[in-house]
Parts: C-alpha cells; structure tokens; sequence
C-alpha cells in the first residue's frame, strides 16, 4: 500500500515535511502495545502510549512462553489499541498511516500485530508500515528530544548488543556486536541463577544496590581484540557457578553488584573502541544508548562517563521508552512515511531481521539458520 504525499515534501530532499500522525503497534515479545505518535520536522510528540505486560503470565515460568505469549497478544490487541486511540483523543480519520512491528522477535506474536495492522489499514484506507523492532529502538531516543542524524548507537537489549552508526532511517551500518549471548539475556539468566523474580534485570539491579562486587573475580572477555563485539557467555558461566555457593542474602547481593559491574564495565570498553574509531571520521559527536538494559542507572552512568571521556555528548531514551513499547514503533513508522517508505500489504513477519541486513549476510556474527541471518 502506498499514498501520495508529495504536496508536502521538501523539493531538495523529498521528505515529507508536515505533521505525520502514526498508530504503532508492538508485540514481538511479551508486551502488547500501542501509541499514537504526531512528527513534526524532527520533532515527535507522543500523543498516547498504552503498554499491556504480561509479566505475571511467564513469571511462574522464569521466562517468556512463546504460545502464552502470543494467546495473550490476541486477547488484549483490540483493546490496547482501542485505549491508545481514545487517550490520544484519536479517531482513524486523524492518521496517516499505521506501523506494526514486523519483526524480529516471537513470531506469533509478531503475526498478532502485524495482523491487526494489516486489518486496520485495509479497512480505513491508510498505508502500512512494516516497522523492524530494532530500527525502533535505535530512534527512540528520539521521542525524547530532537535529534539529528547521524550519531553512534549501543543498541542493547534482551536478545541483542549491537553498536551501530545510524545516518538516518533505513541507513544502518553495524560496528559490532554480540558474538554468543546479548547483556539483557545475561542479566536474566544470572538472576535466575540467583532465584531472583522474572523478569530478572531489574530484580538483579535492585539487589546489586545492596552489594559490594569487589568480593568476587569475573573474567573480561575479549581482552585484547582489536574489534568492537561482545561476549557475555563466559561471564554468564562464572556468575551460574559463584550463584551455587552463595549462602547469605549478602553473597547474592555482592554477586549481583559484581555481575552488574562486570556487563558495565564490557559494555564500556567495547564502546570506547567505537567511539574513539568514530571520532577520527565524524564532527558531530552524539552517543546514544537505547534497550531495555539502558533503563539500568549503573550501565546508562557507566557509558555516560566513557562518552564524555572521548567528547562525546550522550543520550538515552526516557525509562519509559527503554524498553518495549509502541511509541518507538509509530516514531519509525512516521519517519518511513515521510520518506515515502510504506509497505505492501502482503509483507510477512519475520523472527529475524538484521538492521545492516548486508553485514549480515556477509561477516554474520552467528551462523545464519533457517530463520535467516541473526546480526
């Protein structure tokens, strides 16, 4: 589906440059979400953002549950959607287009979504924009203040740590990434170990606080490569076996600081190598930092200080745009649009799908499956 927009494009540039209005909506993992988001030039203003979580759904599990997941998406997408719209103040008549996430993550969840996308602009005659749930991510700093492109991106979630430089929408190179576990998957896993509550990364941060993490030694892995991935399974491994022998609520608390430490400290060494690399090419120095494991308070000061160290300026989403959510996905979505990027309506979800889809392809940083490449 397409619509013609070019009345309101820019000559120069061919960006359509009046107030875009965008319904997003998420559910690639355990969140069902939905936003309605207003561009103006650079500037978004978040009209509305519903997030339904099924926390208490997978928490007897210590995980998401695929199937669980995707029923629940289907109860709750309707009204989710539905509550956005009202709070917004909304009618379908006010948008420009509707964004679904289209990948990557669970897909029965992501079918949900993009579905009920599917359905919606078919019935009111709107475009569709399959958005990439990463992409979303990687501008949602951006639902926080103006931000011009480009700028050097940790990405860094549950299920991936990326270090991208971001030109614009659409235009993504990948610098590094994890070559075995994300960071959000290893603080999970960790505080699963520790038989702390689901999900584990906030439970693992809050008892972090109470610790001293100079008690125990972790390892730091890929000490002296010259490139910018990561590797968290080592460090994951160690921390399982350490969680065995904990016998107080101290030991835990102490384990817990020393493994929040330890992704801190890995997070910023591979950064800093990435932004020393980007400084010798680019004059605007901008650092953002966006996922799910950027809402923790240690991690997101920890990259603040190596950003200003390199004389970088720093940005991360507000707490509430961290983690999944809708807003990130109709932002995407708007900005696809004023560049005349929609989709047909035949577009398929995807349970993978790489930013740098060429990097990918051509130097993956895992085995590319059946699913397609991963990073």
């Amino acid at each position: 589906m397409s619509a013609d927009y070019s009345s309101g494009a820019d000559a120069a540039t061919g960006r359509d440059v009046r107030a875009l209005t965008v319904l997003g909506l998420e559910t690639s993992c355990d969140e069902t979400a939905a936003s309605v988001v207003r561009l103006t030039g650079g500037r978004a203003e978040v009209l509305s953002s519903v997030v339904h979580s099924q926390i208490d759904d997978h928490a007897a599990y210590g995980g998401v549950v695929p199937e669980i997941a995707a029923r629940s998406h289907v109860e709750m997408i309707a009204e989710v959607t539905r509550r956005a719209m009202a709070e917004a103040d909304m009618g379908y008549a006010g948008l420009d287009a509707i964004a679904a996430t289209a990948g990557p993550g669970l897909v029965g969840g992501v079918m949900v979504g993009l579905s009920f996308g599917k359905a919606a602009a078919l019935a009111r005659g709107l475009p569709l924009v399959a958005v990439n749930h990463l992409e979303g991510h990687a501008v949602s700093a951006r639902l926080g203040a103006e931000v011009a492109y480009p700028f050097l991106l940790l990405l860094v979630s549950g299920g991936h740590c990326q270090l991208l430089e971001v030109r614009g929408i659409g235009d993504m190179s990948r610098i590094g990434a994890t070559i075995d576990d994300a960071a959000g998957e290893a603080f999970d896993k960790i505080a699963k170990a520790l038989g702390l509550g689901y999900p584990g990364g906030p439970a693992l941060e809050k008892l972090a606080a109470r610790g001293d993490g100079s008690r125990f030694d972790l390892p730091r892995a890929l000490l002296g490569r010259k490139d910018c991935d990561f590797s968290f399974s080592g460090l994951k491994t160690a921390a399982f076996r350490i969680a065995q022998t904990c016998e107080t609520e101290q030991d835990r608390a102490d384990l817990a600081d020393a493994v929040q430490n330890a992704i801190a400290r890995q997070l910023s060494d591979r950064s800093e190598r990435a932004l020393a690399a980007y400084a010798e090419t680019h004059a605007h120095r901008l650092f953002v930092v966006a996922g799910g494991v950027a809402a923790n308070k240690t991690i997101r000061a920890t990259l603040q200080a190596t950003a200003a160290k390199h004389g970088f300026d720093f940005l991360a989403p507000p707490m509430a745009y961290c983690t999944d959510n809708a807003a990130m996905i109709a932002l995407a979505g708007a900005e696809r649009l004023a560049l005349g990027l929609t989709s047909d309506i035949d577009v398929v979800a995807r349970p993978r799908w790489p930013l740098d889809e060429a990097r990918a392809l051509s130097d993956p940083s895992h085995k590319p499956g059946r699913k397609g490449a991963k990073a």
